[in-house]
Protein backbone atom coordinates (compact mmCIF):
# COMPACT_ATOMS: atom_id res chain seq x y z
CA UNK A 1 0.00 0.00 0.00
CA UNK A 2 1.39 3.50 -0.84
CA UNK A 3 2.13 6.02 2.73
CA UNK A 4 0.28 9.25 0.75
CA UNK A 5 1.66 11.42 2.97
CA UNK A 6 5.15 10.20 2.41
CA UNK A 7 5.01 9.90 -1.33
CA UNK A 8 3.48 13.85 -0.88
CA UNK A 9 6.30 14.55 0.52
CA UNK A 10 8.83 13.30 -1.72
CA UNK A 11 6.86 14.53 -4.65
CA UNK A 12 7.06 18.46 -2.94
CA UNK A 13 10.74 17.93 -1.54
CA UNK A 14 11.79 17.20 -5.72
CA UNK A 15 9.99 20.13 -6.98
CA UNK A 16 11.19 22.90 -4.47
CA UNK A 17 14.88 21.24 -4.94
CA UNK A 18 13.93 21.76 -8.62
CA UNK A 19 12.70 25.68 -8.02
CA UNK A 20 15.47 26.13 -5.76
CA UNK A 21 17.86 25.18 -8.94
CA UNK A 22 16.31 27.24 -11.59
CA UNK A 23 16.25 30.34 -9.03
CA UNK A 24 19.93 29.62 -8.58
CA UNK A 25 20.21 29.53 -12.06
CA UNK A 26 18.46 33.01 -12.72
CA UNK A 27 20.62 34.81 -9.98
CA UNK A 28 23.70 33.28 -11.75
CA UNK A 29 22.06 34.86 -14.96
CA UNK A 30 20.69 37.69 -13.40
CA UNK A 31 24.37 38.59 -11.82
CA UNK A 32 26.08 38.33 -15.09
CA UNK A 33 23.16 40.76 -16.93
CA UNK A 34 24.28 43.27 -14.21
CA UNK A 35 27.70 42.96 -14.74
CA UNK A 36 27.27 43.61 -18.67
CA UNK A 37 24.90 46.30 -17.85
CA UNK A 38 27.88 48.07 -16.82
CA UNK A 39 28.77 49.02 -20.13
CA UNK A 40 25.87 50.53 -20.95
CA UNK A 41 25.92 53.22 -18.62
CA UNK A 42 29.27 54.04 -20.41
CA UNK A 43 27.71 53.60 -24.01
CA UNK A 44 24.62 54.90 -23.67
CA UNK A 45 23.39 57.75 -21.47
CA UNK A 46 24.32 57.60 -17.70
CA UNK A 47 20.41 58.07 -17.07
CA UNK A 48 19.30 55.40 -19.12
CA UNK A 49 21.97 52.61 -17.93
CA UNK A 50 21.88 53.40 -14.43
CA UNK A 51 18.19 52.93 -14.88
CA UNK A 52 18.42 49.73 -16.18
CA UNK A 53 21.14 49.28 -13.82
CA UNK A 54 19.10 49.34 -10.69
CA UNK A 55 15.53 47.54 -12.10
CA UNK A 56 18.17 44.52 -12.42
CA UNK A 57 19.77 44.68 -9.03
CA UNK A 58 16.22 45.12 -7.96
CA UNK A 59 14.86 42.35 -9.40
CA UNK A 60 17.78 40.28 -8.08
CA UNK A 61 16.83 41.18 -4.56
CA UNK A 62 13.56 39.64 -5.03
CA UNK A 63 15.06 36.48 -6.68
CA UNK A 64 16.89 36.63 -3.55
CA UNK A 65 14.07 36.41 -1.51
CA UNK A 66 12.15 33.60 -3.68
CA UNK A 67 15.55 31.78 -2.96
CA UNK A 68 15.47 32.20 0.50
CA UNK A 69 11.83 31.17 0.65
CA UNK A 70 11.97 28.02 -0.68
CA UNK A 71 15.30 27.22 1.02
CA UNK A 72 12.91 27.77 4.37
CA UNK A 73 10.81 25.79 3.13
CA UNK A 74 12.55 22.61 2.47
CA UNK A 75 13.99 23.19 5.91
CA UNK A 76 11.12 23.42 7.88
CA UNK A 77 8.16 22.24 5.40
CA UNK A 78 6.30 25.83 5.76
CA UNK A 79 6.68 29.35 4.67
CA UNK A 80 6.78 32.09 6.98
CA UNK A 81 4.16 34.74 6.67
CA UNK A 82 7.34 37.36 6.77
CA UNK A 83 8.83 35.66 4.14
CA UNK A 84 5.88 36.43 1.60
CA UNK A 85 5.62 39.74 2.99
CA UNK A 86 8.96 40.08 2.68
CA UNK A 87 9.36 39.31 -1.28
CA UNK A 88 5.80 40.81 -1.97
CA UNK A 89 7.13 44.39 -0.12
CA UNK A 90 10.54 44.04 -2.37
CA UNK A 91 8.05 43.96 -5.70
CA UNK A 92 6.15 46.94 -4.64
CA UNK A 93 9.23 48.76 -3.99
CA UNK A 94 10.66 47.62 -7.35
CA UNK A 95 7.90 49.29 -9.15
CA UNK A 96 7.53 52.19 -7.27
CA UNK A 97 11.59 52.66 -7.99
CA UNK A 98 10.93 51.66 -11.77
CA UNK A 99 8.26 53.93 -12.03
CA UNK A 100 9.69 56.79 -10.63
CA UNK A 101 12.98 56.65 -12.73
CA UNK A 102 10.71 56.31 -15.99
CA UNK A 103 8.76 58.92 -14.63
CA UNK A 104 5.63 56.97 -16.16
CA UNK A 105 3.39 56.81 -12.81
CA UNK A 106 -0.07 58.46 -12.19
CA UNK A 107 -0.51 59.43 -8.80
CA UNK A 108 -3.32 57.29 -8.32
CA UNK A 109 -0.58 54.33 -9.07
CA UNK A 110 1.72 56.04 -6.46
CA UNK A 111 -0.95 56.04 -4.06
CA UNK A 112 -1.96 52.73 -4.30
CA UNK A 113 1.89 51.18 -4.21
CA UNK A 114 2.04 53.30 -1.00
CA UNK A 115 -0.85 51.98 0.66
CA UNK A 116 -0.02 48.48 -0.85
CA UNK A 117 3.41 49.26 1.36
CA UNK A 118 1.78 50.57 4.12
CA UNK A 119 -0.68 47.76 4.50
CA UNK A 120 2.58 45.12 3.75
CA UNK A 121 4.32 47.20 6.76
CA UNK A 122 1.69 46.82 9.15
CA UNK A 123 1.00 42.98 8.03
CA UNK A 124 4.91 42.85 8.40
CA UNK A 125 5.10 44.13 11.62
CA UNK A 126 2.31 41.97 13.57
CA UNK A 127 3.72 38.62 11.97
CA UNK A 128 7.09 39.67 14.14
CA UNK A 129 5.30 40.51 16.89
CA UNK A 130 2.85 37.93 17.33
CA UNK A 131 4.62 35.10 16.07
CA UNK A 132 4.40 31.67 16.99
CA UNK A 133 7.95 31.22 17.56
CA UNK A 134 7.84 33.84 20.35
CA UNK A 135 5.05 31.71 22.50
Amino acid sequence: MIDHPKFFKKITDSIVTIILYVLLLTLIAGMLRVLLDIRSVAIDSLDGGFNKIVTNILTLFIVIEFFKTFADYSRFDRIKLTDITDVTILIAMREITVGLYSKSFTYEMLFALSALLLVLGTIRVLAVRYSPERA
